[in-house]
């Protein structure tokens, strides 16, 4: 066992006795809910914060597991965090989602995707086992064998039956570096093709594939970005200043070449968060030349954003041009890849969006997860986009056309954003029957939010 391990799982017992005590202190009659008001969910919350449970000691790494390639973190631990401790170990998570505020236990109750999900599936399946505080106040630890029901509805819960305060996960080896190649499409089936190839024999011309996600430009300029671990020596080069990644990727040959730190390729997305930085003018080569390092990143445009949203400055200004509000269509979904060039092609035609991130992914675990169920054995892609679009005729019109079309292409949705089922639809796509089960057993008395209430409603 490698340090940090005693003063760390000291102060994560008080954290845990700080937790309890706070969960003790909130009323019989109210909602329990974490003690934060910032959040990586992109959507409203209609009821005012009251008190809520405390995490503060419950942020840290608990221990690294160099051997036997484990890692004890708890809850409220960040990924950029986490991170930082695992590399000088030559290990990561198996998936690190792209920005580095999220938290470990936040991946889990809801649902993180990278690069290396393709081989390795979600963060939450590289979970060995959790202690969770339940709504009903009890401390209990959930594995496959130990509160089994318990682990395996956790994940897509999203804080609606407990909160994880400790997560031992895998870890896997890397290297120093990745060596990147960016390969060029006019075709969205020829991209797919080469994606649905790369899956299914972890390879590229002979040469392992690692990492795998792409970018949509449009419907004649896509890529793919594959990323081999590599110890090799060499220069590398730096998207934390004023060089942007997703830039780099675009070019007019077939097939371009890049090398990262590994450090710099986890978190190559989080310095512009994608592409959205430019929203806030942070891509504008003077402001750029101005913008602080340190924040660019993306908590620090996520702040901007709340501010926006809080005095509907984006509204205000399309108001003074003349124009409409605009409906906020920040969302992920999980498409079969079979199906994928389908969705692209209606979704460029219907929701003027670009670019478009694209993400493939296959399950480890062959039973599935009872909250998000898409199939074992089946490869999905991510599809990404967050931006804004003309209002339309009713509330959230395109997220709703959006959702229909998901759909009917048997793809799934994730909850971290607005969302407008009704209740018999979101039953059957998350699971409505077993969530309610395991609901009744660890919170009977119905201590935290509903689900669908969380997730739709936004209370």
């Amino acid at each position: 066992m490698s340090a940090p391990a005693t003063d760390a799982r000291t102060a994560h017992v008080l954290g845990v006795e700080r937790l309890v005590e706070s969960y003790r202190a909130i009323g019989p009659g109210e909602t329990v809910r974490l003690a934060k008001r910032t959040s990586n969910l992109f959507r409203g919350r209609a009821a005012p914060l009251t008190r809520g449970l405390d995490t503060s000691g419950l942020t840290g790494v608990l221990s690294v597991d160099a051997e036997h390639r484990t890692a004890d973190v708890a809850g409220m631990c960040t990924y950029e965090d986490l991170v930082a401790v695992t590399l000088p170990y030559g290990l990561a998570p198996l998936v690190v989602p792209q920005l580095k505020t999220i938290t470990l236990g936040g991946a889990v109750t809801g649902l993180g995707i990278e690069s290396s999900s393709f081989r390795a599936g979600l963060p939450h399946e590289s979970v060995l086992e959790m202690d969770i505080l339940t709504g009903a106040g009890e401390l209990v630890t959930a594995s496959p064998e130990e509160n089994a029901d318990l682990f395996r509805a956790f994940p897509n819960s999203y804080g609606t039956l407990g909160y994880a305060v400790r997560l031992r996960i895998e870890l896997e080896p890397v290297q120093p570096f990745v060596a990147l190649t960016h390969l060029r499409f006019h075709d969205l089936h020829a991209l797919v093709a080469k994606m649905d190839d790369i899956v299914a024999t972890g390879r590229h011309d002979g040469v392992a594939v690692d990492y795998l996600d792409g970018v949509v430009f449009g419907a004649d300029e896509s890529y793919l970005c594959l990323g081999t671990k590599t110890a090799e020596p060499g220069p590398v080069s730096d998207y934390t200043g004023r060089q942007i990644y997703y830039r780099s990727i675009v070019h007019e040959t077939g097939v371009t070449t890049d090398r990262l730190t590994i450090a710099d390729y986890l978190w190559r997305w989080d310095t512009d968060w994608f592409w959205c930085s430019a929203a806030f003018g942070a891509q504008h080569p003077l402001v750029r030349r101005v913008w602080p390092r340190r924040h660019l990143r993306s908590d620090s445009y996520a702040k901007l954003m709340r501010l926006e949203r809080r005095f509907d400055i984006g509204d205000r200004l399309e108001k003074l041009r003349g124009r409409p509000p605009r409906e906020r269509v920040i969302q992920d979904v999980e498409i079969p890849i079979e199906r994928t060039v389908e969705f692209l092609d209606w979704f460029l035609a219907h929701v003027p969006i670009e670019p478009i991130w694209l993400c493939p992914l296959r399950l480890r675990d062959d039973r599935g997860w009872p909250l998000y169920p898409i199939a074992p054995h089946r490869t999905y892609v991510n599809v990404g986009f967050w931006s804004t679009v003309p209002i339309g005729p009713t509330e959230g019109s395109t997220n709703r056309l959006i959702e229909r079309r998901v759909s009917e292409l048997d793809g799934h949705k994730s909850l971290y954003s607005d969302a407008f089922y009704s209740r018999a639809e979101f039953d059957e796509l998350y699971g409505g029957e077993t969530y309610r089960a395991i609901k009744g057993r660890y919170d009977p008395d119905s201590r935290m939010l509903d689900l669908y209430a969380k997730a739709v409603q936004r209370r």
